[in-house]
Parts: structure tokens; sequence; C-alpha cells
């Protein structure tokens, strides 16, 4: 058996077939999540032209609500932010990005500091610019 599945209403729905989280022993995997809101195609901080490209983006904006969309699927499938003890951290702009997004992390990880990977990609499959991949406990 390779875990138990969870998927939270209060995220947003995954882009293919995964859950948002499996459990296997007393570990939470959660697949990568990003800032998309629950219910919508809406993405915070996000402006796109007609053909569905970004023209301008706030990646304070999207951390925030990534961090928030991380928060619902850790507490409907058990587990809770203090939880939290490895992030994988994917980000379309290294240069321009990293230092916002690493002073909001701060904000959030003050008193859990997980062990924590970040990574600069070309893109995502949706058009946001930031993506985690976490590891809680449960």
């Amino acid at each position: 058996m390779n875990g138990e599945k969870y998927n939270s209403e209060r995220a947003p729905q995954a882009v293919g077939l995964y859950p948002h989280a499996r459990k296997v022993g007393d570990l939470l995997f959660l697949s990568g999540v990003g800032p998309r809101k629950a219910g919508t195609k809406e993405i915070p901080g996000v402006t796109l032209d007609k053909y569905g490209n970004i023209i301008e983006y706030d990646i304070e904006t999207q951390c925030h609500s990534v961090f928030q969309n991380i928060k619902f699927i850790l507490e409907d499938a058990g587990s809770s932010w203090d939880k939290i003890v490895d992030v994988q951290v994917f980000l379309t702009n290294m240069k321009d990005d990293f230092k916002t997004y690493n002073k909001i992390y701060a904000q959030y990880f003050k008193d859990n500091q997980p062990c924590r990977t970040t990574i600069e990609i070309k893109s995502l499959p949706t058009p946001i610019a930031i993506e985690l991949k976490v590891i809680a406990t449960i």
C-alpha cells in the first residue's frame, strides 16, 4: 500500500491526476502547491493577457496564497504548519523574486525551521511564479 490520499476542498483542485497529499507512516507528502484559489481558476497576484500569458505578477501575493493553501491541506489531512519538516521551493525568477520570497518565508517559518531547497525553473504548469512541495509529520 502506498499510503492514504487526502484532498482539501479549501485548496485549489489539482491540475492533474494526483492528490493534494498522501500519508505514509507518520509522514505527509504534499504534491506541488501553487497560489490558485479553490473553486476558481483565479491566480492571486497575476495579470494575464487574452492568451493566458503573464503580463505582470506580484510574488508577495502569490507567496501568501501558496502558504495559505499549504496550511489548508495540512490541516485537512490531520497535520499542521508546525509539523513541516522539509520544503522544496520552485521559483520561475530567482534573481527578481528570491529576496521577497525569503523575507516572507522567514515570517511564516520563524518558529518552525524545516529543511529547505530553493530551485529556479523555467516555468510551471499554470501561469504562476512559485510552487512549494512540502513534507510534514502527522
